[in-house]
């Protein structure tokens, strides 16, 4: 894939393979989401970004974008009575923004010129290693999380491909924006296990330090994984 693709910057990162749904009330989106009902099924793609700087809401909202995002393919469509959207959508393959169309694009919303970047998965026997230790970390990491909590975390499902389970745990594990845009553009899906592996660590040993948590951070859902 490689070209002009419509962009929803938001304050959140997608990863392949999870779901993200979607509450459309600014106009410029929701222009968006007409355009892409007027398209067939297969084609309803735009790309989420997350923002480096600014917010969400407003024409001059956003001062900078990350460099890797993710399409999102739109699962459902809902339309609310005044006019708001509701989407169900999920996360495909990534791309790298090359460049930001300028204002002179007829669409109110923001649009760019995108490449599709592979996914690759490395080195089979490292990843095979890499996935047990990664899943045996998350199991310790919610423990930790609903120790900490005093709380009991669910666990979700989590996916038995290699590949998939690295997007799955950057997607549910809490850590902050930047942390997770790094490992949406980990150059393979090794880099991102192996990342994933020494991050979980810290985070069980920082979570096993606490006495007490701020309930609202330790406790918040993790992303529905599909």
């Amino acid at each position: 894939m490689s070209g002009r693709l419509p962009l929803f910057p938001l304050g959140t990162v997608l990863f392949p393979g999870v779901a993200l749904p979607l509450h459309v009330f600014e106009e410029r989106y929701r222009v968006l989401v007409r355009h892409l009902l007027e398209l067939p099924e297969p084609e309803r793609r735009f790309g989420v970004i997350a923002i480096r700087s600014g917010r969400e809401v407003g024409a001059d909202g956003v001062g900078a974008l990350h460099e890797v995002g993710c399409v999102a393919r739109v699962r459902r469509v809902e339309e609310q009575e005044d006019g708001r959207f509701v989407l169900l959508t999920e996360g495909t393959e990534r791309f790298r923004l090359d460049a930001l169309d300028g204002p002179e694009r007829s669409e109110p919303y923001p649009t760019g010129l995108v490449t599709e970047l592979p996914d690759d998965l490395g080195p089979a026997n490292e990843a095979a290693l890499l996935g047990r230790a990664v899943r045996a970390a998350f199991s310790s990491y919610l423990a930790a999380l609903g120790t900490a909590s005093g709380q009991q975390i669910q666990a979700p499902d989590l996916p038995p491909d290699a590949l998939a389970l690295g997007h799955a745990v950057a997607a549910t594990v809490l850590v902050d924006l930047d942390e997770r845009q790094q490992l949406l553009a980990a150059v393979d899906g090794v880099a991102r296990l192996r990342a994933e592996l020494a991050l979980l660590r810290r985070e069980v040993t920082l979570l096993g330090a606490l006495t007490a948590a701020p309930a609202p951070e330790l406790t918040r859902g993790p992303i529905s994984l599909n």
